[in-house]
C-alpha cells in the first residue's frame, strides 16, 4: 500500500496557504474524500483544517487510528462532534478564523449551514476555486502514479482486442474488461467532483448505441441496463461493421487516465471511417497548439473551429441538441478536475505540470460513435502523453 510522502503533503499545504494569503483566508476547513486524501493521504471522516500559516490539524471522526497509520501529518486529533472542533483548534494553538473557507461546490447545504452555527463569527466562503488549482499542478510523484494507470487501459485495450465476437453483448465486453482491470490493480472507484456525477470503470458501446444520448455530461452516452442508470454498457450485440467504443478510467493508488479506442469486426463504413481520420486530426492540431501560458478557451476554440471546418459541427461531441461545450477534462485524483478544455475559459491558463485528458469523438444517430481520447501532461514546450495504446482504428 502506497503511503503519500510527508513531503508531499507539505509542498501541497504549502501551495494552498500561498493562495489563501491571497484571498485573505485565515483557514480552510476540508471534508470532500478526494481533497482528504490529497491533503493527507487518507480519507478517514472528519475535516481537516489548513490555517494561513502553520501546521494543518487533521481532526478524524472516524477512523482515528487508521488516519494515525496512513497520513503523515504531525496534527492528528480525535473528536466525536463538530461542536467540539473550535474547542479542539484552540488546544492546538489555532485562533478561530473570522474569514474561512469551505468546499461550497460539494459541501452539503446542511452541512454547511451547521458549521456556520457553530463558528459564529467566521464568515464561510467558497474556497473550492483555489482547492483545485492546487490540485491541478501534478508533482513527477503523481505522474508516476498515472503512469501505472496507463499500463492499466493498456491492458484493456489489449483485451478488448483479444475477446471481442459477433454476437457479444456490450455488457458481457465490459465484464471483461472490468475483470482485467480489477486484476491489475484498478481501486475499482473513479472519483466525480460534480453533482450527481457517476461514473463505472469506463464505457463500452457498440453501433447506434453509441449514439444514444443520456444524462451524463460526455459526448456519449449509451443506453445502459436500465433507467436507474441511464447510461454505459448494455444489452446490445456487437455486430460486423458497426464501431466499438472502449472508453476506460486506469486507477490506480487513487489517480486515473482517460483512454478510448475505436474496433470494429470486418471494417466501418467510409463515413465513419472518415469521421475517426478526422478526430485524430483534431488530436493532432491540440498536440500542435497547446503549451504553457495558452488559455484553455483558445484551445477549445481553435479545436471546435478546425471541427466544423471538417465538416462536423453537427456531430462533434454529441448528437445535434446533445452536444457538450468541452473537448478535454483535467483528470488525477478526480475525472473532472482543471483544466477544462472548454468553451467560455479565457482567462485561465495551461500551465506546465497540468494533467487533462482529450476527446474529440464524431457521433451520428443511428449510425454509431467513433473517436479517441489521451491523457496528457502539459510540459514545458508542449504535452507529453501518458496513455500510449496504438491508435489505429482496429479492425478484427
Amino acid at each position: 500500500m502506497r503511503i503519500t510522502p510527508i513531503e508531499e503533503l507539505n509542498k501541497r499545504i504549502q501551495a494552498l496557504q500561498a493562495l489563501m494569503d491571497e484571498q485573505a483566508l485565515e483557514g480552510i476547513l476540508l471534508m470532500q474524500n478526494a481533497d482528504l486524501f490529497y491533503f493527507t493521504g487518507s480519507i478517514q471522516q472528519g475535516v481537516l483544517y489548513v490555517p494561513a500559516t502553520g501546521d494543518p490539524l487533521y481532526l478524524v471522526r472516524r477512523d482515528y487510528n487508521r488516519a494515525l497509520r496512513e497520513c503523515g501529518l504531525k496534527d492528528i486529533a480525535p473528536f466525536k462532534s463538530p461542536k467540539q472542533i473550535p474547542g479542539i483548534l484552540a488546544e492546538f494553538g489555532h485562533i478561530i478564523p473570522r474569514k474561512a473557507g469551505m468546499e461550497l461546490d460539494v459541501v452539503p447545504v446542511s452541512l454547511f449551514s451547521r458549521f456556520q452555527e457553530i463558528f459564529t463569527h467566521c464568515l464561510l466562503v467558497d474556497a473550492s476555486p483555489l482547492i483545485r488549482a492546487v490540485r491541478s499542478i501534478k508533482s513527477q510523484y503523481e505522474i508516476e502514479i498515472m503512469k501505472e494507470a496507463a499500463l492499466q487501459v493498456d491492458k484493456a485495450y489489449r483485451r478488448a482486442r483479444e475477446v471481442i465476437r459477433v454476437g457479444m453483448t456490450e455488457l458481457e465486453l465490459v465484464a471483461e474488461l472490468e475483470f482485467t482491470l480489477r486484476k491489475e490493480g484498478h481501486q475499482g472507484i473513479t472519483r466525480m467532483r460534480g453533482f450527481n456525477a457517476e461514473l463505472f470503470y469506463g464505457h463500452v458501446f457498440s453501433g447506434a448505441a453509441s449514439a444514444a444520448p443520456a444524462f451524463v455530461d460526455a459526448p456519449l452516452g449509451g443506453i445502459g441496463v436500465n433507467p436507474s442508470i441511464g447510461q454505459g454498457a448494455g444489452y446490445t450485440c456487437i455486430e460486423e461493421n458497426q464501431p466499438i467504443i472502449v472508453d476506460f478510467l486506469g486507477a490506480y493508488d487513487g489517480y486515473m487516465v482517460d483512454q478510448t479506442r475505436t474496433l470494429c469486426i470486418g471494417g466501418l463504413p467510409d463515413k465513419l471511417h472518415k469521421a475517426y481520420r478526422d478526430m485524430c486530426r483534431i488530436q493532432e492540431r491540440l498536440k500542435e497548439i497547446a503549451a504553457p501560458g495558452i488559455m484553455w478557451g483558445k484551445l477549445y476554440e481553435d479545436c471546435y473551429d478546425f471541427a466544423c471546418e471538417l465538416g462536423y459541427k453537427e456531430h462533434f461531441m454529441g448528437a445535434a441538441g446533445s452536444q457538450v461545450s468541452f473537448i478535454g477534462h483535467g483528470i488525477g485524483i478526480e475525472v473532472d478536475e482543471f483544466p477544462l478544455i472548454a468553451r467560455g475559459f479565457k482567462d485561465q491558463e495551461l500551465q506546465q505540470m497540468m494533467t487533462f485528458a482529450f476527446e474529440p469523438k464524431a457521433v451520428f444517430p443511428g449510425l454509431g460513435s467513433v473517436g479517441i481520447e489521451n491523457t496528457y501532461m502539459v510540459g514545458e514546450k508542449g504535452l507529453h502523453s501518458l496513455t500510449f495504446s496504438n491508435e489505429e482504428l482496429v479492425v478484427l
